[in-house]
């Protein structure tokens, strides 16, 4: 099947397109990248979405607004990437988060308890709202549209988030070695897989955000370079400043690093108010610009490798690198250089760092793969969380159904949910 996996992230960059043709179900999942590109947004829409996801407020007509305008882009972005192509019979669309707000650390606790009526505002469901309504992209394409993937695992007292580890598990596992996927978007997040040749291998896959990935790197180059720049192109500013470790050190003591799983954020905790807060704790070291991005770099890789050393059962055999941070050269260096120091005597040789690249699949556009892959898990009727992962109670198809005008349902697709 033809799918086309779409996607903005947290850097809000533009969004990813992939276009892929998917066999298979799980252990014989096939993907083959048919092709990728980045669709940039209008200006005006990157800088709304930016300030909707920094708190600037909307009325109800601004946020309908904007909700088709994202949608319009994501339509765009699916017809631009078929030119000249057989057309896709699927759109797989995450769409744009701009809110998300995981579940209270007792919501679980309490509903397992049946005494969410009891705890009143203590206990909360996890939120999280993504714009680019899937009825819109589906009526512009012609092409039906499942979008709206997180609801189903948060109403089952999931996080939400992260959705890729399961199509991490089935693409990249190695039937003898460890891995930690670590996808490097505005938010960082990480999925450990055992050795696929191991007892009940599934069920030992972990994973869960780490912290910031991209986006204070991104706030302060835009700060630094009052706006000229968007992103340190290979980290070459950050690789010509020096760290200051009292100040990583500081930032790394934050609740969410030594929150156990399943966790999730987002720039709701690591935008921009956390960075005014990381300048307004430089300012006593007089740090130049370089030294800034060096340590808001370092920051990002000690944050992932504390992940690692305190909730993996064992650091990983190899860890693999995707997303745009993942041709941040410095920081794939330093992360190299954090795990090579490590004392780690089960390990003859330092732990490599790689990108997924490297083992077949594209690092720039595994994340709208991913969510083609849940599309298209979602059409044969197959879940496609990971409890453990999300902190849900059960497995769940994820995402909504928005067939096409002229698309019959297909015989898989319950034609009541659709829209």
């Amino acid at each position: 099947m033809r799918v086309i996996g779409l996607i903005s992230g947290t850097s809000v960059d533009g969004i990813d397109a992939a276009m892929v043709e998917i066999s298979g179900t799980d252990v014989d999942l096939k993907v083959e990248l048919k092709a990728g590109a980045t669709y940039p947004y209008p200006e005006a829409l990157r800088e709304q979405i930016l300030a909707v996801c920094a708190g600037a407020a909307l009325s109800m007509a601004e946020l309908a607004q904007l909700d088709d305008a994202i949608a319009k882009s994501f339509a765009q972005a699916a017809q631009a990437i078929q030119t000249d192509r057989p057309l896709a019979q699927l759109i797989g669309s995450h769409g744009q988060t701009v809110y998300h707000r995981p579940p209270s650390e007792n919501f679980r606790f309490q509903i397992s308890d049946f005494r969410l009526k009891q705890a009143g505002d203590e206990a909360k469901m996890g939120y999280s709202l993504q714009l680019g309504r899937g009825a819109l992209i589906a009526y512009l394409t012609n092409i039906t549209t499942i979008s709206n993937f997180r609801v189903a695992d948060i109403a089952a007292g999931g996080q939400g988030a992260p959705l890729v580890s399961k199509i991490d598990a089935y693409l990249l596992s190695h039937p003898e070695e460890s891995r930690c996927i670590q996808n490097l978007g505005g938010i960082g997040n990480t999925t450990y897989l055992p050795p696929r040749q191991s007892p009940d291998w599934e069920d030992k896959i972990q994973g869960w955000d780490t912290g910031p990935g991209n986006a204070l790197l991104d706030l302060a180059v835009q700060h630094l370079s009052n706006g000229t720049k968007t992103y340190d192109q290979d980290g070459n500013w950050a690789a010509s400043g020096t760290p200051c470790q009292p100040l990583v050190d500081k930032w790394l003591s934050h609740d969410f690093f030594h929150l156990p799983p399943p966790k999730s954020t987002g720039r709701e905790l690591f935008g921009v108010d956390f960075f005014q807060q990381c300048l307004a704790d430089a300012e006593p070291y007089s740090l130049s610009s370089p030294d800034l991005l060096a340590t808001l770099t370092e920051l990002t890789v000690a944050s992932i490798v504390h992940n690692y050393r305190t909730f993996l059962p064992k650091m990983p055999d190899r860890v693999l690198l995707c997303g745009g941070g993942s041709r941040n050269l410095y920081l794939k260096q330093r992360l190299q250089d954090y795990l090579s120091q490590l004392p780690i005597t089960n390990y003859p040789l330092p732990i490599p760092v790689m990108t997924t690249d490297e083992v077949g699949l594209n690092a720039d556009y595994k994340e709208a793969i991913a969510f083609a892959v849940l599309a298209y898990w979602r059409h044969q009727g197959i879940p496609g969380n990971l409890p453990q992962v999300t902190g849900a109670n059960q497995s769940a198809l994820l995402g909504e159904i928005h067939l096409a005008a002229n698309q019959p349902p297909h015989d898989s697709i319950d034609s009541a949910e659709a829209e």
